[in-house]
């Protein structure tokens, strides 16, 4: 299976670079790993959207897109459970 291409929206980029260094890193080892397996186990579709996912990483969630045909993920958002989810 070709690796995917993944982009980082910039909304997701600010995510990011508000959390702990450790917290970060392990979101982006995770993010890394969404280009070669963009459907992991324990993967939730999210409803309203059909091509909306999310993985957890203890209370903190990564939201993306994924588009099967450009092989493309994109990073929507990144952060805590309770917050994640809320619209901007």
């Amino acid at each position: 299976m070709a690796p995917y291409k993944v982009l980082i929206a910039p909304s997701a980029l600010k995510d990011i670079e508000r959390l702990s260094q450790d917290l970060a890193r392990r979101v982006e080892k995770r993010i890394d790993a969404l280009s070669v397996q963009p459907f992991p186990p324990r993967v939730k579709k999210l409803g309203g959207s059909q091509y909306t996912y999310r993985v957890s990483m203890g209370d903190y969630r990564v939201v993306y897109d994924v588009d099967t045909k450009a092989a493309l993920v994109l990073i929507l958002r990144v952060g805590h459970r309770r917050e994640v989810y809320r619209k901007r």
